[in-house]
């Protein structure tokens, strides 16, 4: 009895279902660690691009021409890898030129105390949503020999998209956003189309927006 107790002292006791538990669970937990590496590694690469960025904005804005067409040259292409996932083809190549007219039309506005990065994609969301908006009230058009094929293909594609998108929205906040924002309805007509209050309807503009920016930068 001595040896057998003296043995099972030195192998331990048998593993208990909370042992079992314990191990799983830590298996689990080691695979956030990686992923949260993962996001921080793409953090700190958009940080550094975003201040190397800034730094070519401040060089052109003193009068560094080179500096200013190696910064468009970048935008042009992270502009096109943007779009590229948010739009049809056709329809991203356009909004990737209207992005990067605006960011020149308004190069003055950058402050160099301010993140260049968020600067810039808040001109390419307000470059794609545009795009989307004027795609949707062009697919409303009536057909006729006038319209050319070619930009009633790309209209309906992008009206496509932004049905899409919408869809993913919670119905009250997609309903008034249509209403509001892409068909012109002031606040009160929308609110006597939907049964929402004017109250209601500002809010779920609001939270509908703010979602589909979200759903833009891939958040």
């Amino acid at each position: 009895m001595t040896d057998l107790h003296d043995n099972i002292s030195t192998f331990g006791s048998p593993p208990t279902a909370t042992d079992a538990v314990r191990r799983t669970s830590s298996s689990d937990l080691s695979v956030r660690p990686r992923q949260m590496a993962r996001a921080e590694i793409r953090s700190e690469n958009w940080d550094r691009r975003s201040e190397r960025w800034g730094c070519l904005m401040t060089a052109a804005q003193a009068g560094d021409s080179h500096a200013y067409e190696q910064l468009l040259r970048e935008l042009d292409a992270w502009l096109r890898r943007y779009y590229a996932r948010r739009l049809p083809s056709p329809a991203a190549d356009d909004a990737r030129q209207d992005a990067l007219l605006a960011i020149h039309a308004k190069r003055h506005t950058y402050a160099p105390s301010r993140p260049f990065g968020a600067w810039m994609t808040a001109i390419a969301r307000y470059k794609w949503i545009d795009r989307v908006r004027d795609a949707s009230r062009f697919a409303a058009l009536p057909l006729d020999d006038e319209i050319p094929i070619e930009d009633h293909g790309r209209a309906a594609i992008s009206a496509a998209v932004m049905d899409n998108l919408l869809g993913r929205l919670k119905p009250a906040q997609a309903s008034v956003i249509r209403l509001v924002k892409l068909n012109g309805l002031s606040i009160a007509r929308a609110s006597g189309a939907t049964g929402q209050s004017k109250a209601l309807v500002k809010i779920n503009i609001h939270r509908g927006l703010k979602k589909l920016a979200a759903l833009v930068s891939g958040t």
